[in-house]
């Protein structure tokens, strides 16, 4: 088993990394541009928010959908892990699409500030390119996901709704003793929300 999860622990760590890195990368500066007004030096910079919304969302709900793998198990995990391979490569396909409008967004921006003339400097920052390399790399964890997390170790059945768990009577093997009715009524309480103590 402990060779079967050996890739759990680092393609989480590398999704769920790229992952936040891209959801922040998103949304900061992407490009930037510089003109001149009246003689004036006029410069502005435009967020991957603005020139590319669909990329935040669809690196937010990769995001999410790692804490999601991290829960679930077996089929419902893989399509969750299929989910977010198709985010990841979403958010990294709207990134490249928004290569050329990034800049002409922040030209229309150093227009806006009073720009004028036919030159205007435009430049993409390193936070463009983070969010596309976060992209990339959150989608090679998530296909590793896809392809290893039905034999990745899941969370315990303690997790799982009251009516999913098996009763005590349940859990005590043949042969073996149940616990006393009265440790029985104080486990019976506290899973029902009330204080056995009152």
């Amino acid at each position: 088993m402990a060779e079967r999860a050996r890739s759990f622990g680092p393609t989480v760590l590398a999704g769920l990394g790229g992952a936040t890195l891209g959801a922040v990368a998103a949304s900061r500066d992407w490009a930037r541009a510089s003109g001149s007004a009246a003689g004036v030096h006029v410069a502005a910079a435009v967020q991957g928010s603005s020139s590319a919304p669909l990329a935040v969302a669809l690196a937010l709900v990769a995001l999410a959908a790692w804490g999601v793998v991290l829960v679930l198990r077996g089929r419902a995990r893989r399509a969750v892990a299929i989910l977010g391979a198709l985010a990841a490569a979403g958010t990294a396909l709207a990134t490249a699409i928004a290569y050329h409008r990034a800049q002409d967004d922040a030209v229309r921006a150093v227009v806006a500030r009073g720009g004028t003339g036919d030159s205007f400097t435009t430049s993409l920052t390193g936070w463009y390119y983070v969010c596309l390399a976060a992209a990339v790399l959150t989608l090679l964890g998530f296909a590793v996901a896809v392809a290893e997390s039905p034999r990745w170790p899941a969370m315990g059945s303690r997790y799982d709704a009251p009516a999913a768990r098996p009763t005590r009577e349940d859990a005590a093997g043949p042969g073996e003793p149940s616990p006393p009715a009265a440790e029985q009524d104080m486990w019976g309480a506290l899973d029902d929300g009330r204080d056995p103590t009152a």
